[in-house]
């Protein structure tokens, strides 16, 4: 479990930016890779999976449906 990583649904977080979605992304590929900075040689690949938890991420809030939330 990451525990720095906060919930980005409604209504716990209400505005969720790019930025907190990419934090959240960075912090699990941290927590899962055991790199807090990737080696040079691992950066690449690093970055790479940043990219597609973020995607992934934002795909998902887009998709959920709370219940008792009206949607736009």
């Amino acid at each position: 479990m990451c525990r720095s990583i906060k919930t980005l649904r409604p209504p716990m977080t209400p505005e969720v930016g790019e930025e907190d979605i990419r934090a959240a992304a960075l912090q699990y590929v941290r927590k899962i890779s055991g790199f807090r900075a990737p080696a040079a040689h691992n950066r690449e690949a690093f970055e790479e999976a940043v990219d597609a938890v973020t995607a992934a991420t934002r795909e998902l809030l887009a998709g959920i449906q709370v219940r008792g939330q009206r949607t736009s």
